[in-house]
């Protein structure tokens, strides 16, 4: 007699439960390791959430800006936790001591060798059905920003060197170069 082999489900307990320094996320209950950061993937990371903070503070703006590692729990079941490269929030009663309870406004993942399936299929989709407005996937191999818009149900791509307007504040852009 054949026994099906139950495929294992994991809950934010597991990922709590991680020996110290390992990093991983959970998606639909499902444990997917990180490998650390390249210095170039930092050097992007560090330029973006610069642009970000100092737009926002400049506009006296209310939203927070939270690089990784900053958790996010997308939904409510325990089996969904991530740590987007950069979190934007501008509902104060998300964060909390451990991070974000539902979605971000904002999410920006850039994409590494090793997330390339994750940052375009699985987060993508996640992200979506979380109700985050706005998405970027900035790819550094592929010199290109794929931006989500997911208010207006749009997708726009644009080349490193041009301007990408942000979607949820009128008149702000940032050039990546």
């Amino acid at each position: 007699m054949d026994v099906l082999r139950q495929e294992d489900i994991y809950t934010i307990e597991d990922i709590y439960a991680l020996p110290e320094g390992e990093r991983a996320e959970l998606i639909d209950g499902k444990i997917y390791y990180m490998a650390p950061p390249t210095t170039k993937h930092q050097r992007v990371l560090n330029f973006i959430n610069t642009e970000i903070n100092l737009f926002i503070r400049q506009n006296k703006g209310e939203c927070e800006v939270f690089p990784a590692p900053f958790a996010v729990f997308l939904h409510e079941n325990g089996k969904n936790y991530v740590e987007p490269d950069i979190s934007v929030i501008c509902d104060k009663n998300k964060i909390t001591e451990k991070g974000c309870n539902g979605a971000p406004d904002w999410v920006i993942e850039i994409v590494s060798p090793g997330s390339r399936q994750m940052d375009y299929f699985k987060k993508l989709f996640q992200y979506r059905t979380a109700g985050v407005k706005e998405y970027w996937v900035v790819d550094p191999d592929k010199k290109m920003v794929t931006v989500y818009n997911f208010q207006h149900d749009t997708m726009l791509e644009y080349l490193f060197g041009q301007d990408v307007p942000a979607g949820i504040y009128e008149g702000f852009s940032i050039k990546i170069e």
